[in-house]
Order: C-alpha cells, then sequence, then structure tokens
C-alpha cells in the first residue's frame, strides 16, 4: 500500500482561544477514561450473578465444564448449553453463535468457579478498555484531518460521554453484557488497526484488523454493521474515494466472511423466522382465540416508537429498566404522536448523514454511525426477540457521543473560546456518572432488580412474572404462617397480571398454580396446572404438579370437608397421573377404610409398602386394614415391625 499525502491541516476562519495542555496529554486521558470507567462500576463488585448470568454461567452445562466445556461452546448455538435438549435454544429466531464470552467465561469458572466478584471484576476492566478503545480509535480517526489538538479535545469529550452514561448499566453491571463490550472492543480495535493499515501502508496490520474483528463477530453478530461503517469512515477521515475506501475495508468483510461461514456451518444455516410466541416475539396479538402477527402498519409504527426512545433515553437517560418485553410498549399505530416525532426525527437524522457524508462531515458520520449500528437490532433488519432493550445501545451511543463532543468541539473552534464547551461535555459527564452510580446496586440481585424495575415496567408480563415466582420462591421457605401467607397472595397479585396480559403465559400459570395449590385453593391450582399442561405438553412440571395436587385436594376434600366422593374423585385423578406415589396409594388407603371397604384399604395400603418400603407408618396402615379384615395376628406382626422400624411412629402420627 502506497502512503497517501497527508492534507494540510484545516484552519478555522476566527482566532482560537489554544485549549489547556490538559486537553491534548493523551496519557492522561487515557488514564482519566480507564480510572473513571473502573470508579463508576466499583459499586458492583460485590454484586452476585443477576438476571441473564444464568444463561451463560450459571446454568450453562459448558460453562460450568470449564476447559472441558469449551469443545461444547464452540459447536452448538449459544444457548443449548442452558437448555441442554436439542430444539429449544432454537426459541429465538435463527438461534444465536456468541461464543467468544462463554469460552472465556469458562476459563474463568475454571479457574475461580462460580466466584461472582471475580466475574464482576472481569466485565469493570474490560468496559474500562473498551473505553481507552473508543478514545485512541476517534483520536485517530479525527487527528488526519483536524490536527492533534481538535482530535484530543474532541475524542476525550466523546468518550467521557459515553463511559459515564447510564443506560451501559444493563451491559457493565451484568457480566451476560461481556458479550456487548467485546463485540465493540473488537470493532473498534479492528478500526484502529485498519487505520493504522492505511495510514502505514504495512500489510500486517490490515490482516490484524480483519482477525480482530472475526473475534468481534464471535462476540455478537451485531459487529456486521461496521462492514459498512468502517469504509465509511475511511471516506470520511482519510479522504478516499468510496470504491478505494470500500476496497481497503476488505480486511473486515472477511473477517465477517469467515463468521458467517463458520457460523452457518454450526447452525446448520438457520435464519428462521420469528416464533409464534409472545416472550420471544413481542409483534404479536391475540385475534378472537389465536395468536397473530401484528399488521405491517402496527408493527412499523411499534418499530418507530421504540427507535424514539432510544434517542430520548440517550439525550435524558431516565427512567431506566432491563425489562422492554410485552407489554410495556403496547401495540402502536401512526396517530400517535411519538410515532410521528420518531418519523421526523429519523427521517431527518438520515437526511443529515447522507448530505452531510457527502461533504465528508464528522457530524454526519456520528449520525450515520448511530443509524447503522442501531439498525440491526431495531427489529427491521431481523426479530430480536423484545421490543428493544438498553444493551442495544451500547454500540449505537459512540456515535451519539462523537455527534455531542463534535458540536462542543466545533462550537470552540468558532467562536474561539473552549471554556463553554468544556463546561457543558463535564457537566453532562458529572450527572451521568451520578446517574450511574445510583442505578447500578439494583443489579445486585434478581429480587432487587425485579422489584425496582416492575414500578417502570408495571405492564410488562416477563417482569410481573418474574416478580411473582420470586415471591413464590420465598414464601415457600418462610416458617411464619402470616408472612408466608402474605407472601403467597402478593405473588398472585403480580402473577394475575401476567397472565392477564398474556393468557398463554405457562410459568405464570405453574407459578400461580403453585401460589393456589400452598393457599389450599385447589381448584384454581388443579386449573393453572391443566392449562399449562395443554399449552406444553411435553413439559413433565405441571403434570407432576397436577398430580400432586389433586393428591392432596382428596386429602383436603375428605381430611377437612368430609367429602368423601370428592375426594376419591381427587384421588383417583392424581394416580392416573402418577401411579409411583406412594402418598397417593396411601391416601386410596383411608379412604377406602374410612368407608368400609377394607379389602380395598389393604390392597392400596400394600401398594403403597410396595412402592415405598422403608415407610414405617405405610406398614403401620397396612397392618391395621389386616387387623380391620380379621387377620389380627398377621396385622400385629406387620405393627410391631413398624414400631421396630421407627420407635417414635406413634408420636409422630399424634402430631
Amino acid at each position: 500500500m502506497s502512503k497517501k499525502q497527508k492534507p494540510e491541516v484545516r484552519k478555522p476562519a476566527a482566532p482560537v482561544q489554544e485549549l489547556p495542555a490538559f486537553f491534548t496529554n493523551t496519557r492522561l486521558h487515557i488514564l482519566i477514561i480507564a480510572a473513571l470507567a473502573f470508579m463508576l462500576y466499583a459499586n458492583t463488585l460485590g454484586h452476585g450473578f443477576v438476571q441473564d448470568d444464568a444463561i451463560v454461567i450459571t446454568d450453562n452445562m459448558f460453562t460450568k465444564q470449564g476447559v472441558e466445556g469449551l469443545p461444547g461452546i464452540l459447536n452448538k448455538d449459544t444457548f443449548f448449553g442452558f437448555f441442554k435438549v436439542e430444539g429449544k435454544e432454537n426459541l429465538v429466531s435463527g438461534g444465536r453463535y456468541r461464543p467468544l464470552t462463554l469460552v472465556l467465561f469458562a476459563l474463568l469458572y475454571q479457574i475461580v468457579g462460580e466466584n461472582s466478584i471475580v466475574f464482576h471484576f472481569f466485565t469493570v476492566l474490560l468496559f474500562a478498555l473498551t473505553c481507552v478503545v473508543v478514545y485512541q480509535t476517534l483520536r485517530l480517526m479525527l487527528a488526519y484531518r483536524f490536527g492533534a489538538a481538535y482530535a484530543s479535545f474532541t475524542a476525550f469529550m466523546a468518550t467521557l460521554l459515553f463511559t459515564a452514561h447510564p443506560i451501559h448499566t444493563e451491559v457493565v453491571a451484568n457480566v451476560k453484557g461481556c458479550d456487548e463490550i467485546l463485540t465493540l472492543l473488537g470493532s473498534m480495535g479492528a478500526l484502529w488497526l485498519l487505520f493504522k493499515a492505511v495510514d502505514t501502508g504495512k500489510v500486517g496490520l490490515a490482516l490484524s484488523s480483519g482477525v480482530v474483528f472475526f473475534l468481534a463477530c464471535l462476540s455478537k453478530e451485531n459487529a456486521v454493521t461496521f462492514t459498512v461503517v468502517a469504509p465509511l469512515a475511511l471516506y470520511v477521515f482519510r479522504d478516499l474515494k468510496p470504491g478505494e475506501a470500500l476496497m481497503r475495508s476488505a480486511p473486515l468483510w472477511f473477517g465477517f466472511f469467515a463468521f458467517f461461514i463458520l457460523r452457518g456451518s454450526i447452525l446448520d444455516w438457520k435464519f428462521g423466522a420469528a416464533p409464534m410466541e409472545l416472550m420471544n416475539n413481542p409483534f404479536l396479538k391475540i385475534q378472537g382465540d389465536k395468536w397473530v402477527s401484528f399488521a405491517p402498519a402496527e408493527k412499523l409504527a411499534t418499530i418507530m416508537y421504540t427507535l424514539f426512545r432510544y434517542v430520548q433515553l440517550l439525550f435524558w437517560p431516565t427512567p431506566l429498566t432491563h425489562d422492554y418485553y410485552p407489554r410495556h410498549i403496547g401495540i402502536l399505530n401512526f396517530g400517535n404522536p411519538a410515532v410521528l416525532m420518531s418519523l421526523v426525527v429519523y427521517g431527518g437524522m438520515a437526511w443529515y448523514a447522507v448530505r452531510g457524508l457527502m461533504r465528508r462531515d464528522v457530524a454526519a458520520f456520528g449520525v450515520a454511525f448511530f443509524l447503522l449500528t442501531l439498525s440491526i437490532v431495531s427489529n427491521l433488519v431481523f426479530p430480536i426477540g423484545t421490543n428493544m432493550g438498553e444493551r442495544f445501545a451500547f454500540m449505537p451511543s459512540v456515535g451519539f457521543s462523537l455527534v455531542v463532543a463534535v458540536w462542543l468541539a466545533n462550537y470552540w473552534r468558532k467562536q474561539g473560546n473552549w471554556s463553554m464547551p468544556v463546561y457543558i461535555g463535564l457537566g453532562a459527564t458529572v450527572v451521568f456518572s451520578a446517574m450511574t452510580v445510583l442505578r447500578n446496586p439494583v443489579w445486585e440481585s434478581n429480587e432487587k432488580l425485579f422489584f425496582a424495575d416492575v414500578k417502570t415496567s408495571a405492564n410488562s408480563a416477563k417482569i410481573r412474572n418474574a416478580c411473582g415466582g420470586v415471591l413464590f420462591e420465598k414464601a415457600s421457605k418462610e416458617t411464619d404462617e402470616k408472612v408466608r401467607e402474605g407472601m403467597f397472595r402478593e405473588a398472585l397479585t403480580h402473577l394475575n397480571k401476567a397472565i392477564e396480559i398474556y393468557p398463554n403465559y405457562k410459568d405464570a400459570l405453574i407459578s400461580r398454580g403453585g401460589c393456589h395449590f400452598f393457599l389450599k385453593n385447589f381448584d384454581g391450582a388443579i386449573a393453572d396446572y391443566s392449562a399449562a399442561i395443554q399449552l406444553a405438553p411435553d413439559d413433565p412440571r405441571p403434570k407432576q404438579y397436577l398430580a400432586i395436587a389433586h393428591r392432596d385436594a382428596g386429602k383436603f376434600y375428605g381430611e377437612v370437608q368430609h367429602n368423601l366422593p370428592k375426594a376419591m374423585r381427587a384421588l383417583n385423578e392424581s394416580w392416573k397421573l402418577n401411579s409411583t406415589d406412594a402418598e397417593t396409594a396411601r391416601l386410596q388407603g383411608v379412604a377406602h377404610g374410612v368407608q368400609g371397604q377394607n379389602a380395598e384399604a389393604m390392597m392400596w395400603f400394600q401398594k403403597a409398602v410396595d412402592l415405598a418400603p422403608d415407610n414405617a407408618s405405610y406398614l403401620f396402615d397396612l397392618g391395621t386394614a389386616k387387623v380391620l379384615s380379621g387377620d389380627v395376628a398377621g396385622g400385629e406382626a406387620l405393627r410391631k415391625k413398624a414400631m421396630e422400624m421407627n420407635p417414635k411412629l406413634m408420636e409422630e402420627r399424634k402430631q
């Protein structure tokens, strides 16, 4: 590659107040950026594993195998290690192949096990490194045309805003967010290497950029947008012709092509359509008694609304939430003012970007960077499984930060005074930093996260189910009966809302059935478990729970309500579902015995003993049935044996 003659640095039209040395000290900038990134998230180091960490770490069989799990990580869909069975990993459209972060997690797990402190420390360090690379890449791109002072000032301001922005808390405070961090780190690193290759003519740097970009793609597929960002950047910042800029970007294209072939071979070239399941496809609605896709206008309007929300959250990041699942964002149409505003805003951005890129305008490049990197997670290109997510703004926010910094730098150059843009930039950084530090604590645990964000995402079926699930688990372990009952009833309010939003929500039905069961509303429990079975006939859990619900309902109807016919019907239903449960057999024996049907009672007690031969109580009941049937000697022998097996049996039976 031949070195291109460097153009003359553009000079401002008016005298410019010289920047203090601080704003051109790149080494100091790097130290400040790295320190800021670490300090902002230092209060997450003591947090546990939260939210999707279960998918990639704590409940992922490959990650927990450490080094031995690497072949499984590299040869399977990213979600396979969590679901552990074929097919379920494809619940999201097209599957996912993001092995790099899981490889790193497995290696960490091999060394430290399930130590969340180390995992969080690793995540924060990775974020700090990414911020430094963002700064270095922006500075390298800008310096060629605008000089060292302008480049350092603009890159520093942009990176401060990026580092401090609270919309990134989901990515950095949640260990799973390492996939987003590594993707941006690899993409910006590849861009830095590409610019170095163009500036120096070194082929090795060009090849390295392709390798690094390949790794970025292995972290997350949205790195692909840099195959367009890179040539645009070369066109804008190195004054190359479009064809030459595209040709110089070839290493990144080769890196992506290698990833594309690998991904296709691992996932059998699956690029499936969106599933007809609301928690993995938000663009569904009930029509009659069926779930159908949104009308095209409804889908586009809803997407445009979410795109508007991204812009709003970048300028003023509140309220934040990790959950944008249905129906936190409802079904919208083009009569909605926010949708119309979004059309105006994005139409204006597109016009500004196209017009400005023709003039190689830096702010226009920042807008194009934002639009391109957001496009792939917008639901316009392919379905992403949810309406939106703050983590999806991680890469696009670089473009946003660059635009703001360019406006500040241009003010300095045009007005000749640096103090105003510095105060604005640093002021925004301070405000964003405070918001970030205050947001981080909700990521300490699932319970804190769910109950903090349900206030914002009150109409999300997913978070309502999550809150109900947390309360159900806590109530199941509570020993104080009044507190326990209160927790179950509070759980019901969340689960009822989840099912109201999404009537086919199997997990919510199972949890609600559990609440009804513990509150002795057996009819409600049976109805919910039965509905869950209809929705997922291959899931063994609701069948197991339904059998227990029928069994305990039978006991309740018989012992408390003294309704033997109803008790017998419930016990018969339980036995149909599970003919290996000894307690159901025992209760059948009791029910028949109470009715004087001693032969039938003895038959059921014998089944109970056969199923649980070590249970002294069952053996004692069989002995009693034999005595009542006239076999006094045989019955007494069994009762004596039962007492020998458990000398405290009679005391236990009185309790």
